[in-house]
């Protein structure tokens, strides 16, 4: 039987006392390091940035990618510190960590499917931070590419998370310039010269004014015939992300041109006709 008045309580909390004061220091280290790391490699990117040998985007994936490894890395040598404080050898974690890994490995199949997908989404340059995608049927302004898993944020402010192996196709929307397509329709009595001349010059006044537009707007003709409107089609070039304001301004200048030039753009007519009847009575 345990003789507990016998037990010497002052060793017992002085052990814990100085494990608890190196946990606590390690903690510390810990954040600190943390902290130190993360921000050279903040300025080891933004001197690369600087000097123009990555793009923005490329250089925040990297960066993210960068700041999650350095962290999993500080967080085994936290957990090894600490193994070492109890008087475990880090041999026996390491092992330790084999045999589960190896036992787990069967279950683990979609996990190295997401590293190994992400490897090579972040190695061939696929998709990039603030890139506008298209994933599946998701679409929306990548927040983060990681080995695991992919962050998009849909332009309703959903944020989806999407496990790499999912990720089969990519649609790129931010690599090189995008087209802004506008389609008008005017009357079938209106002059269509008359209209592709109108539109064309309110293009060339836009295009004179905006830097997004890098190649346009151009009149290309009619593009085709509506039950009540003929469909004439404008074409334009416009830095990645700016083609839906081009767009909006195209239609917004058209549509005011066409109205100063009495040049109708048809839209659907109810016509109500009233007949007046004359009942003759006969006597």
């Amino acid at each position: 039987m345990v003789n507990f008045r016998d037990f010497n309580w002052e060793g017992l909390l002085i052990e814990i006392g100085i494990i608890a004061a190196q946990i606590i220091g390690i903690l510390v280290a810990f954040l600190i390091v943390k902290a130190i790391g993360n921000g050279v490699i903040g300025r080891f990117f933004d001197k690369l940035l600087k000097k123009g040998d990555v793009t923005r985007g490329r250089a925040l994936t990297l960066q993210s990618l960068s700041e999650n490894v350095f962290s999993y890395v500080l967080i085994f040598i936290l957990v090894a510190t600490v193994f070492n404080i109890f008087g475990l050898s880090v041999a026996s974690l390491i092992a330790g960590a084999g045999i589960v890994g190896l036992a787990i490995g069967f279950g683990a199949q979609g996990l190295v499917s997401d590293v190994v997908t992400g490897f090579f989404l972040l190695l061939e340059k696929q998709i990039d931070v603030n890139d506008y995608v298209t994933v599946g049927s998701i679409d929306g302004i990548v927040e983060s590419v990681g080995l695991r898993t992919t962050q998009i944020r849909s332009f309703d402010g959903t944020l989806n998370y999407i496990p790499n192996r999912d990720i089969t196709t990519v649609s790129n929307y931010s690599r090189g310039n995008m087209r802004a397509l506008v389609d008008i329709g005017i009357s079938y009595d209106a002059d269509i010269d008359k209209a592709v001349a109108v539109i064309q010059s309110v293009c060339d006044k836009i295009a004179a004014n905006n830097e997004t537009i890098v190649e346009g707007p151009d009149v290309i003709g009619v593009q085709g015939f509506g039950a009540s409107d003929v469909t004439l089609r404008i074409i334009a070039k416009a830095t990645s992300g700016e083609q839906w304001a081009v767009e909006r301004e195209l239609r917004k200048a058209i549509k005011e041109t066409l109205d100063a030039n009495g040049i109708e753009i048809p839209f659907p007519h109810q016509v109500n006709i009233q007949k007046n009847m004359e009942v003759a009575e006969r006597v």
